[in-house]
């Protein structure tokens, strides 16, 4: 392949039919933008310059091209009048610095378009030295796409508008994928001379088929043996189907790569997501952004992570994780959240219904039940008792709490950050810490237990708790006028014998 190759990726359309505020390439398939599928796909084949034409919303369109690609051309096409015309705008763009070699034309709606498929595309009309090539495909519902029409000797004569189409020409199968490639040369000479005279108005690219062949140039076709790397999605419905077919392409593949996925049907992962062979996916599992899952990490069921590290060996089960590191023979869940910046060490445990964030839990450290652990640092080996509460917001700001070494920590405890626990400090049941705790220290902050007798009786008269209070104290006075019975008769049994 010719290193002078430019790629125009066309962006600018609304997307009405998507119902939507948000632009039709910006909406999300498989854990990136559909666009973003697409520029993946041109940037495998190292083009020289990418050129991106949009129009609606062109400011949010244009940064989210730049953030995926910084050295993008954006051209700006003000009124959508065709892909002809918008083509036509990205030429513009690069004319102080000239276009030579091969110009290909891409839509900014089909993600599962792949990079290997492009460069195939653009070496085969290199080789054959056209100056038009059309990447087509045979669909088996060929409604709302150009067909390709050929000549009696196989070659193509032209493509037609579904709306421009004769009931004959509508039966045709092979279609125009809106992906072409151009002698540059060529594009920039005939793109002037593209007419609207059609159904629409619109100045449309395949128009130059025509010229091409006017002017006695080759026009070929580059048919694509896999029809859903052409599809494009103009609505929701089409939205989900590319996206479910592209899942199923993703989970087959990391099972052929070494990974055992139990229930494929119920499993999403997304592109970026990277695992490591004998990982284990159960059902009901969603793997998301860029999570990676190191070697024997067994995930699900019914677990979701975005941007998550699992390291080796870890356990995660019916937990929902962003942004957390879980480290390596770790166990996490069951119904656990992982917000933000946790981080759990090797061989460290968050349990059943326990929520994190902003959390450093060290190697061997457990937070094991029903328990808010934020903005807090928790030392190697330590023990946090059941439904501890780390009150880390004084309605101003956030404080940290930082829990030292081996410490033990009993069960319904409040650290009232900022405060420091330290290293194998303990804590009694129901410890309300305010102070900090020296190292090896029992922190307890209950006052001697009290009871009022009879309040039951008094405060809740007429109630099943205050009859059921006076029962009990019933039957303990009369078992213990019983017990005081039998002793008195034993007394008296071993007095002296005087007769």
């Amino acid at each position: 392949m010719s290193r002078e190759l430019t790629v125009v990726v066309l962006a600018a359309g609304g997307g009405t039919r998507m119902r939507s505020k948000t632009m039709k390439v910006l909406h999300p398939v498989g854990g990136r933008s559909m666009i973003g599928h697409v520029l993946k796909a041109v940037e495998a084949v190292e083009p020289r310059r990418i050129v991106a034409v949009v129009g609606h919303q062109r400011e949010t369109v244009g940064a989210h091209i730049q953030a995926l690609v910084p050295d993008v051309v954006l051209a700006v096409q003000e009124e959508q009048r065709g892909t002809g015309h918008a083509v036509r705008v990205a030429m513009d763009a690069l004319a102080a610095e000239g276009t030579t070699g091969t110009v290909i034309v891409a839509t900014g709606d089909t993600p599962l378009l792949r990079g290997e498929s492009l460069r195939a595309f653009a070496a085969e009309h290199e080789a054959a030295q056209r100056a038009v090539s059309v990447l087509s495909a045979i669909v088996a519902d060929p409604f709302g796409y150009g067909r390709i029409l050929r000549d009696h000797e196989g070659d193509v004569e032209a493509i037609i508008e579904e709306k421009d189409a004769t009931i004959d020409q509508r039966e045709i199968a092979e279609i125009n994928s809106g992906i072409l490639a151009f002698d540059a040369e060529f594009l920039i000479e005939a793109l002037p001379r593209i007419g609207n005279d059609n159904a629409k108005g619109e100045y449309y690219l395949t128009d130059l088929v025509q010229l091409a062949r006017d002017a006695g140039l080759t026009v070929g076709a580059h048919a694509i043996d896999d029809p859903w790397q052409t599809e494009g999605a103009n609505d929701r419905e089409e939205l989900a189907q590319l996206g479910a077919e592209l899942n199923r392409r993703i989970v087959g593949q990391w099972m052929r790569d070494g990974v055992t996925v139990m229930d494929p049907a119920t499993t999403w992962i997304d592109a970026d997501v990277v695992l490591a062979q004998d990982v284990t996916i159960l059902p009901g599992t969603q793997l998301l952004g860029a999570t990676v899952v190191a070697e024997d990490a067994v995930i699900g069921p019914d677990t979701t992570l975005k941007d998550c590290e699992v390291g080796a060996g870890a356990r995660v089960v019916r937990t929902q994780a962003e942004l957390a590191v879980i480290g390596a023979e770790a166990t996490v869940g069951p119904f656990s959240y992982l917000r933000p910046g946790t981080q759990l060490g090797a061989r460290g445990k968050i349990g059943g219904f326990v929520e994190t964030k902003n959390a450093v839990i060290g190697d061997d450290a457990k937070v094991p039940h029903l328990s808010y652990v934020g903005d807090a640092e928790i030392g190697e080996g330590t023990n946090i008792g059941a439904g501890t509460i780390f009150a880390n917001y004084d309605g101003v700001a956030k404080h940290r709490t930082t829990v030292g070494r081996h410490a033990r920590t009993g069960s319904h405890n409040t650290f009232v950050a900022p405060i420091a626990i330290g290293d194998g400090a303990a804590t009694g049941a129901g410890t309300v810490v305010r102070r900090d705790v020296p190292p090896g220290a029992l922190a307890v902050s209950s006052g001697p237990q009290r009871h009022l007798e009879g309040w039951a009786q008094r405060k809740r008269a007429g109630t099943a708790q205050a009859a059921a209070a006076a029962s009990a104290v019933a039957a303990a006075e009369a078992a213990a006028q019983q017990a005081g019975d039998v002793a008195e008769d034993s007394s008296q049994d071993r007095g002296p014998d005087l007769g």
